[in-house]
């Protein structure tokens, strides 16, 4: 027997069990009898951080408790007044300096623990991408099970942009080492409010 043939007598005897593929005509295909533990246990995963808060001042708390080293803030939601409000007509490459941008998202999928953002949430389209550190504003009730049905919710209606984002930027590319930050921000919170 040849050394092809012995390995692939060997992958043969190791097949994992045969499993029933989902009916892909289901939208509801992976459900969570929990959400929000699911899209939590997700995105600290991939390197997130979830924060259960029970209204928008907690988000001026925890930024100032866990950024008090950084400068520079904007916010594009206008219940945190302490915090700038970022001007829409500035051009992008003004914000090179932003080292956190707190915006709101519109879902989360408990599947992979990614949220959904659109131009009316960001203002300007870079700014999730060039900050350091990203926090995000989500409802719990806006949570959504699989990509299945957040394909349906934005399905429905028309964008100019959007993007699922899920957890801070990462790569592991050079020499298998794994780089927070490489290609947008460092770091990724999400404040889920009830």
């Amino acid at each position: 027997m040849s050394s092809k043939e012995k390995i692939l007598a060997a992958v043969k005897l190791n097949q994992p069990a045969l499993q029933q593929l989902p009916d892909l005509g289901n939208l509801n295909a992976i459900q969570y009898e929990d959400t929000f533990l699911q899209f939590s246990t997700v995105l600290k995963t991939i390197g997130g951080t979830v924060v259960e808060i029970k209204n928008t001042d907690e988000i001026i708390e925890y930024v100032k408790n866990n950024f008090s080293n950084v400068q520079n803030f904007v916010t594009t939601l206008p219940e945190l007044p302490e915090i700038k409000m970022l001007d829409e007509k500035l051009d992008a490459h003004f914000l090179e300096n932003i080292e956190v941008a707190i915006i709101r998202a519109l879902f989360g999928v408990a599947e992979n623990g990614s949220v959904w953002v659109t131009d009316e949430e960001m203002k300007i389209r870079a700014l999730p991408f060039i900050c350091q550190h990203l926090a995000v504003l989500l409802h719990k009730k806006d949570l959504v099970n699989n990509m299945h049905e957040a394909y349906n919710l934005i399905g429905a209606k028309q964008y100019d942009f959007g993007v699922f984002i899920a957890g801070p930027s990462k790569t592991a590319d050079i020499e298998q080492s794994l780089v927070l930050g490489a290609h947008g921000p460092k770091t990724m919170t999400v404040f889920v409010i009830a």
